[in-house]
């Protein structure tokens, strides 16, 4: 009886097994059967600028169903061409993240159309305290002294945002955007207009330059006429009551005089009097 259930167990778990095997056949003959391409993905990390070679590349099978647009199916097709990205390994090599072909390697490669490239010196307080890394939206701010005050007191003390959403191109010598870590530098290159750039050369050369770091999903532009010296410490008011009680030049105005009346003192009214006789005696009374 013992050998019959022994025997029976046996059974079940061939069954089962089989029954495992032929199910897991099945699964890999479908997966088998679904398209692939070959697809060019990075071998290792590749920094942004850098220019490729065939040793960076290899490809692997990819659905053919979900390819994205712009890929290549050869490493020769991008030889040679410069990334405006960086690249992680396994990531698929995409013609949108290339420089257009024949585009020497370095910085130049990653500056947008129209754009240009420009490098002001900073320091731990100018730099964001090292947070203002590559990829990153800055605005720039210039301290300088106006040539006139308001009423003529001389020369007033500004701060105003001279540039909005400028992009941080590189730091010192490192385009990289993948780092997090803040560094501090000396250098910061950002990319500007053509316009953008000449004022930020004006405005190096009349102030001291700050950069202030943006939120980078924050695309809003805010028009401000900066503060002075005045207006921070709340001298505005006395300065504009001094300009209102200035005198501005021109003959003083005339003193006009007008003589007060001199009042009319009453006559006096002459008294009445009368002698009185009265036991030999004579009394003046007046009244």
């Amino acid at each position: 009886m013992k050998n019959l259930k022994a025997i029976g167990l046996l059974v079940l778990a061939v069954i089962a097994g089989l029954a495992a095997a032929i199910y897991a056949a099945g699964w890999v003959s479908q997966r088998a059967t679904v398209a692939a391409t070959k697809v060019v993905v990075a071998a290792v990390d590749i920094e942004l600028g850098s220019k490729i070679n065939p040793q960076m590349l290899t490809t692997v099978d990819w659905p053919s169903g979900s390819i994205p647009p712009g890929a290549f199916q050869e490493p020769k097709d991008v030889q040679d061409r410069v990334l405006k990205v960086g690249l992680l390994r396994g990531d698929a090599v995409l013609d949108r993240k290339l420089a257009p072909a024949g585009t020497q390697g370095g910085l130049s490669a990653v500056i947008a159309e129209g754009k240009r490239a420009m490098t002001v010196r900073v320091n731990d307080v100018v730099g964001v305290a090292g947070f203002a890394l590559p990829g990153n939206y800055v605005d720039v701010m210039v301290n300088a002294q106006q040539e006139k005050g308001r009423g003529n007191e001389g020369p007033n003390q500004i701060s105003m945002t001279v540039l909005e959403q400028v992009l941080v191109l590189a730091v010192a010598q490192e385009a990289s955007r993948d780092d997090t870590k803040p560094k501090v530098v000396s250098a910061v290159t950002l990319e500007l207009a053509p316009e953008d750039a000449e004022k930020l050369d004006l405005a190096r050369s009349v102030g001291t330059l700050s950069l202030v770091l943006r939120n980078q999903l924050d695309k809003k532009s805010v028009a401000t006429n900066g503060v002075t010296k005045n207006q921070l410490l709340r001298l505005r008011d006395v300065v504009e009551a001094k300009a209102e009680t200035k005198v501005v030049g021109g003959p003083p105005a005339p003193i006009r005089v007008v003589a007060r009346p001199t009042p009319v003192q009453p006559r006096p009214v002459p008294a009445v009097c009368v002698e009185v006789i009265r036991n030999g005696t004579r009394v003046l009374d007046c009244f």
